[in-house]
């Protein structure tokens, strides 16, 4: 693509030539990544499984720079689609961002509905699986890029009462590993693993009690969306160049407090 400027709301900002496909990006984590992918001149399809927060997301984010595609992460249809509509409109898909998930139930380990675990397990990793597929067959394996999936510190360590989600995160970083070796020289793979973040998705984990969840961490506070934005955009850049197979941990120093006290 040639080299242009064009508005996004924030002035006029040079055309990067890159374009990137972020999954469950009308609102929250996928949608602070795409501002900033967007503010750095990507250009950027966004998917989602309602067409209304799509269409504000792309009026909010500059229908120049943005197009939407609505459907369900799991359902390989609704991941080739989005890839084909990705490249239709710009003509690669140089970075994929896979943050679409879910985490339905909150309870023990003991009494998780098996039925509840599989989909969880089919919509937080065998989709992000699916997509990094389709990216590579498209562009990735001709052209190189890079993939980033959002994980969690849940992966990481204990997490009671939301175990199936863990569990799906944990999967999602050794995806992380499993892509990083297969896909290189070419492709670089990297995960992000956040604690609670400010979204409409974590709000049972802290709703109601804001200021005694970021009593806990070191920095004094929660998430916010334009924290995983950056980490993204760093994972995606020539900066990080020589970083491949890694999990990067976004916590606000949380997991300082895992030591003895």
């Amino acid at each position: 693509m040639n080299e242009q400027s064009t508005g996004t709301g924030a002035g006029q900002v040079p055309d990067s030539g890159r374009v990137a496909l972020i999954t469950g990006a009308s609102r929250g984590i996928g949608y602070g990544i795409a501002q900033a992918f967007v503010a750095r001149g990507d250009r950027v399809c966004i998917t989602g499984r309602g067409e209304d927060t799509l269409k504000e997301a792309v009026e909010r984010l500059g229908a120049d720079r943005v197009v939407a595609i609505a459907g369900k992460a799991h359902d390989e249809a609704h991941q080739a689609a989005a890839v084909e509509r990705t490249m239709e409109a710009f003509g690669r898909v140089d970075f994929l961002v896979n943050n679409a998930g879910t985490n339905p139930v909150y309870s023990p380990i003991a009494e998780l509905d098996l039925n509840v675990a599989r989909k969880v397990y089919e919509t937080n990793v065998i989709s992000a699986l699916g997509f990094a597929q389709q990216t590579y067959r498209a562009w990735q394996k001709e052209h190189g890029g890079a993939i980033v999936n959002i994980a969690s510190v849940a992966g990481l360590a204990p997490s009671p009462f939301i175990g199936a989600y863990g569990m799906s995160k944990a999967a999602m970083v050794n995806l992380t590993l499993q892509l990083a070796h297969e896909f290189a020289p070419g492709v670089r793979v990297n995960a992000i693993a956040p604690a609670v973040v400010k979204t409409k998705f974590a709000e049972a984990l802290y709703e109601g009690r804001e200021a005694e969840a970021a009593a806990a961490y070191p920095l004094a506070r929660l998430g916010v969306p334009e924290d995983i934005g950056g980490a993204a955009a760093f994972l995606t850049s020539d900066q990080s160049d020589w970083i491949t197979g890694q999990t990067l941990v976004v916590d606000g120093g949380i997991f300082l407090n895992a030591g003895v006290h």
